[in-house]
């Protein structure tokens, strides 16, 4: 059913095709008979102390604007993250400014931190209760002052009503964002962050969103400062300037960042390498190539607690997470494990 449809929404640009997703999800078009089962055993999980029925988030980037995250809980997602949100309202890039590399199973994005700004999302966030677990991710207008300053704003913003709140430093699409791998400037960034929450008197846990394309001397600085500064999560990893060497499509030389499955092997690799440093300290939320219950499997073997996904669902359709979790039950299965969290990090 949905390969028919996917060839119809694919003669769109694919931001319209987006825009109609959003659209058709607001309106329930799409109406929850996805998820067969959203109480298996095998899938059960916690992250920042609460219990999820499933590991399988939507990636920030997707329900920029938080306008329908509660539809795609009903679609099975074990959580779901919003944004990127930042503290103005933002147009972002010239379009066209996303492209879909269908022969890779891809797209290249170059949107810029599009979004509707933080006080209307705050606004719309409290108009339509969360039903399940939701991140807000946040980052800097593109012409601020002061980054760090905005940061803050998102913390002072969301902290009360997000159950996790997402640092963006790896953007490809603003210049100079990810300078904030640097580990002075990340040190400064969540020192200030740190600050922050005390001066709230808040708890809200933060998480840090990680770029693909970071050498591997900087994978234990990194790590070092988030295990001195209480982070509990890392998204490994955001989309990725490079690896086009091995893409078909004839746009792959589009400026923007590159997700799909072409960035899931440097992915796992990075996460792989991540989680030999962090040793269970801080948890791990892979990201990149996710379209198959194989794909999360890899991941999790990897070192990831937890996947996202976003242009998984472009390719595969609104019933990814139930197939995912169908493949994905056949692999621990054979296995013998009782939960997938037995086979995180076995590679």
């Amino acid at each position: 059913m949905f390969s028919n449809l996917r060839s119809l929404i694919f003669k769109l640009d694919p931001e319209t095709a987006h825009n109609l997703a959003i659209k058709s999800l607001k309106l329930n078009f799409l109406p929850n008979i996805f998820d067969k089962n959203d109480n298996d055993e095998l899938f059960k999980t916690k992250i920042f102390n609460k219990s999820i029925t499933n590991p399988i988030g939507m990636a920030a980037g997707f329900d920029k604007n938080a306008e329908v995250y509660n539809q795609l809980f009903k679609l099975g997602f074990g959580f779901v993250e919003v944004g990127t949100v930042t503290p103005l309202r933002q147009y972002g890039n010239p379009k066209p400014r996303v492209f879909r590399l269908v022969e890779d199973e891809a797209l290249i994005n170059r949107l810029g931190f599009n979004n509707c700004g933080a006080q209307d999302m705050e606004l719309r966030i409290k108009k339509n209760p969360k039903i399940g677990l939701l991140g807000i991710n946040v980052g800097p207008n593109k012409d601020t002052k002061n980054r760090l300053e905005d940061y803050l704003i998102g913390i002072r913003t969301f902290n009360k009503l997000a159950d996790y709140i997402t640092i963006n430093i790896s953007s490809p699409n603003t210049e100079n964002l990810r300078n904030f791998h640097d580990e002075t400037k990340l040190d400064e960034l969540l020192t200030e962050i740190e600050n922050e929450k005390k001066n709230l008197k808040s708890d809200i846990p933060i998480v840090v969103k990680i770029a693909p394309d970071i050498k591997d001397t900087e994978i234990e600085k990194i790590s070092d400062v988030l295990l001195s500064k209480n982070i509990e999560a890392v998204i490994i990893s955001n989309t990725s300037n490079a690896t086009r060497e091995k893409l078909m499509d004839i746009q792959k030389h589009q400026k923007g960042g590159l997700s799909g499955k072409p960035i899931e092997d440097k992915s796992n690799l990075l996460i792989n390498k991540f989680y030999k440093y962090l040793n269970g300290k801080i948890k791990i939320i892979g990201v990149g190539g996710i379209d198959s219950g194989l794909s999360a499997y890899n991941k999790f073997l990897s070192g990831a607690n937890l996947v996202q996904l976003y242009t998984g669902m472009v390719y595969k359709g609104p019933n990814i997470v139930n197939l995912i979790k169908n493949d994905l039950a056949e692999l621990l299965e054979k296995d013998g494990v009782k939960n997938f969290s037995e086979i995180i990090g076995n590679r």
